[in-house]
């Protein structure tokens, strides 16, 4: 009797093959993440390299999110077409090798076009790895495994800290460029790590490929210490549509679309402009790169308690919960009137804002069927990454005037991300991948 490839996976559990998946999707994901935080580190000594003011150094950081939206948008279709691991497999090529050509630029000219090109590359990775590692795990534990490959982006965050801090210790006179090798190196290493990942079952067997996907269902089970199946594979019923805005996945996509956009512009609106900052000015003893630290350590426990909530009590409540606890970071920001309560704030928002990303990742997959599944991934993706693109330019003039007001809106914008959540139609939590 033919074999569902849901009961397979659900047969195949978690073991040393998602594991090895974790670690190998989990370090690139990380590289990403040092990519995209070091837009805000680097610009101070980009600028001092260049003559240039922070504000216009920052502008790697606008090419950066304008080429990872680019990216994000077109990756995703084309994993949906071509296959995962190819996609997978060119944009980590591609982001270790422009991440390198950034820290050999010899102008800030071909700086921009490096970053522009490397956020297309980090871009592409994003929602493709997110697809590929949902459709590797079995219903009951997916949502867990997923916040858990977004916790590296927490191990990123500290990295690229840590480099920071090293090399504004070491009083390099170009730390960016030392700070973006960091950055580039994991990406390099992915690559070769990435050659033993084999091709999503659900995606070959959706484009008719069943002896292949069985062959990849038989090496996760035979990993994780199982019987091969004795049967044919099977995908179970076919989805009717696979359009993102068709009739049946229009609201979904639309109001996901939305949370990702008002999530990201508060982020990246955040964190763009908070390590320069914490690493100069300050706020009494909140300041320097060991307090930056600290705040990327604040992230690990949000994710723990992501990880928790969407198993237990579901995807989009966990979701709305951190949603209005970093609404509530943002407003004790504001009204903060010392030192300790201004340091509780920001810890409060890396913790809940990181818990917030840890649930969208978890969620947003599972909302789509196989065949749309990476599209739908990486249109968040462009919206997320349309969020960072403005959060640095539109809100620079915000930002300048009052930091403080600037964060009030983002107080606002999260409770609109909070009440969109609620609004969408779809709980996934344990259910199967279609």
């Amino acid at each position: 009797m033919p074999v569902a490839i849901v009961s397979a996976l659900d047969q195949a559990g978690t073991g040393p093959f998602q594991r090895r998946l974790l670690g190998i999707f989990g370090l690139v994901w990380a590289a990403d993440a040092m990519q995209v935080l070091a837009v805000g580190f680097t610009a101070p000594s980009i600028a001092a390299s260049f003559g240039l003011t922070v504000p216009e150094a920052l502008q790697t950081g606008t090419l950066f999110f304008l080429g990872m939206m680019i990216g994000a948008a077109l990756f995703g279709r084309i994993a949906d077409r071509i296959g995962r691991r190819r996609v997978l497999l060119v944009t980590v090529a591609c982001d270790g090798l422009f991440g390198l050509a950034s820290v050999f630029a010899p102008n800030f000219a071909l700086l921009l076009v490096a970053r522009f090109l490397t956020g297309v590359a980090v871009g592409g990775t994003l929602p493709v790895d997110y697809a590929m590692m949902a459709e590797f795990l079995p219903s009951d534990r997916r949502g867990r495994w997923l916040v858990m490959l977004e916790a590296f982006w927490a191990i990123g965050t500290v990295v690229v800290a840590l480099a920071a801090w090293a090399a504004a210790s070491a009083g390099l006179a170009d730390a960016w460029r030392a700070i973006l090798l960091v950055t580039a190196i994991p990406a390099l290493i992915g690559f070769w790590l990435r050659l033993m990942v084999p091709e999503s079952p659900l995606y070959l067997l959706s484009k008719g490929r069943g002896d292949e996907a069985r062959a990849v269902i038989d090496r996760v089970l035979m990993a994780n210490g199982k019987t091969p199946l004795s049967e044919p594979l099977v995908a179970g019923e076919a989805p009717r549509t696979v359009r993102l805005l068709s009739p049946a996945l229009r609201k979904r996509t639309l109001l996901m679309l939305a949370v990702w956009f008002l999530v990201s512009l508060s982020y990246y609106g955040i964190f763009t402009w908070m390590p320069a900052r914490l690493a100069g000015e300050g706020f009494g003893f909140v300041r320097g790169y060991g307090f930056l630290v600290v705040v990327a350590l604040a992230q690990l426990p949000g994710y723990a308690l992501a990880a928790w909530g969407v198993e237990r009590i579901g995807r989009r409540p966990t979701l709305i919960g951190f949603l209005l606890l970093s609404a509530a970071g943002c407003v004790l920001f504001v009204i903060a009137g010392n030192a300790s309560l201004v340091a509780t704030a920001i810890l409060l928002m890396s913790f809940a804002l990181l818990g917030t990303w840890g649930a969208l990742y978890a969620y947003t997959p599972e909302l789509y069927p196989t065949a749309a599944r990476a599209s739908g991934m990486g249109a968040a993706g462009a919206m997320a990454r349309l969020g960072g693109l403005l959060a640095p330019s539109l809100l620079s003039l915000l930002i300048a005037r009052s930091f403080g007001a600037a964060v009030a809106l983002f107080a606002v914008l999260l409770i609109f991300a909070a009440i969109a959540a609620s609004q969408i139609d779809a709980e996934t939590r344990q259910r199967a991948l279609d």
